[in-house]
């Protein structure tokens, strides 16, 4: 997963919901999404710190949220109803709180930020109640989640012969199985069987598609096929939080609506992460850029060594199956199907800069999917099987997440 986090976003996830809700005004929740989605990237965040990170934000959003207006079951430690506060400056209390905590170094911004917001917001009871609650609720679940990442120290040991040297980069994310779960029992509740034996047909298939439609000088793959990889580059959550303001800003939605949508959402991405390095660090299965220059030698005549075979982007530095990018994919579509429900499903948008800002767009989560999972393979990162196998565990992860934090609230 590379999030290419040098690039600015703030304009291109404007331009996105516009695309999506051109006459729509943003409530506080979509608002504070947007201008968090930059504090990521400028704090130049990892993909699954980044996905952690806004877990803990949208939870805490939610619960402030929540405790104003009571809508909805709590999704996480809540404050004391706190009714009559100011929505606006509970959710910009909770940014500030949480932010400062998470990615320190952006305090300045945040700050800025913080500021701007509660300025515009009317002196009075309401605005110190909101702001209150917005930091009772960002220090309750930062405290529920203070010890999420020290289960476990990073314990990967390499595989080698004694003496000869492999390369040396740390893998990402090698303890992340060792987290707690948001939702899931274990990190191993989805673990899906192992991948496809060497010397099987599948395995061959999967190989070749690869080998021909993910090398770097590449001629089979097309010009669509190559923007699409180079859209599907970036990782980090803005990219996915895309589609979700596409629902988010559908006429007639509110913040407290909203905030229980974006903390499913993220509370989902979160669990999937954990659960797809589980099997990732399991099963340790090699990448295309080492299978395919050693294709002679895993016992399938089907498939053909190609030496200097390079992928079309830098592989992930952790194992190859099943798909990360897939996993977050399936667990997003999961919620948004089961939030807008037997409605029209709105136009899906989002933007990436790892295109230059380009904006694409879907007509159902499905499609999204499934681009998804074309684009790992035109990367070059992933065989078909791994992005099919990584986009059910997301379902799965994105289904619990319905069960247990939307299904009571609709």
């Amino acid at each position: 997963m590379n999030p290419v986090p040098h690039l600015r976003l703030a304009a291109v996830i404007s331009a996105a919901l516009l695309v999506c809700a051109p006459s729509a005004r943003a409530d506080a929740v979509v608002d504070w999404n947007v201008r968090t989605a930059q504090f990521v990237i400028d704090a130049k965040m990892g993909t699954p710190p980044a996905v952690r990170a806004m877990a803990i934000v949208q939870t805490a959003v939610h619960g402030a949220v929540n405790a104003i207006t009571g809508q909805h079951p709590a999704l996480g430690p809540q404050p004391d109803a706190a009714p009559g506060a100011s929505v606006d400056a509970a959710v910009a209390a909770v940014h500030r709180a949480t932010l400062a905590k998470l990615m320190p170094a952006q305090q300045a911004a945040v700050d800025a930020a913080y500021a701007a917001a509660v300025a515009a917001i009317p002196e009075g009871p309401s605005k110190a109640a909101g702001i209150a609650v917005g930091e009772r609720a960002a220090a309750l679940v930062l405290a529920a989640r203070a010890d999420d990442l020290a289960a476990a120290p990073d314990g990967y040991r390499p595989s080698v012969v004694p003496g000869a040297y492999v390369p040396t980069a740390t893998p990402a994310a090698a303890s992340w199985p060792q987290r707690k779960p948001w939702l899931m029992p274990s990190a191993e509740r989805f673990r899906p069987p192992p991948p496809p034996a060497l010397t099987s047909e599948r395995w061959a298939r999967d190989y070749e598609e690869v080998r021909t439609l993910g090398g770097k000088q590449s001629t089979r793959r097309t010009a669509e096929q190559t923007e699409i990889a180079r859209f599907w580059e970036f990782s980090l959550p803005s990219i996915y939080h895309g589609p979700v303001r596409s629902v988010a800003a559908v006429p007639g939605r509110d913040a407290s609506g909203n905030a229980r949508l974006f903390a499913a959402v993220a509370q989902a991405m979160d669990d999937a992460l954990i659960a797809i390095f589980d099997a990732k660090y399991h099963y340790h299965f090699w990448r295309p850029a080492t299978a395919i220059r050693n294709g002679d030698i895993d016992g399938n005549d089907a498939t053909e060594r190609e030496a200097g075979w390079t992928p079309f982007i830098e592989t992930p530095l952790h194992p190859e199956y099943p798909s990360a990018h897939s996993v977050l994919a399936g667990a997003v579509g999961a919620v948004l199907k089961a939030e807008v429900g037997t409605k029209p499903m709105p136009v899906l948008s989002t933007a990436s800069p790892s295109a230059k800002g380009a904006v694409r767009q879907w007509t159902s989560v499905d499609d999204l999917v499934r681009e998804v999972a074309d684009a790992r393979v035109y990367e070059g990162v992933h065989y078909r099987v791994s992005t099919e196998v990584g986009a059910a565990m997301g379902q799965a992860v994105g289904e619990l997440a319905v069960a247990r934090l939307l299904a009571t609230a609709q």
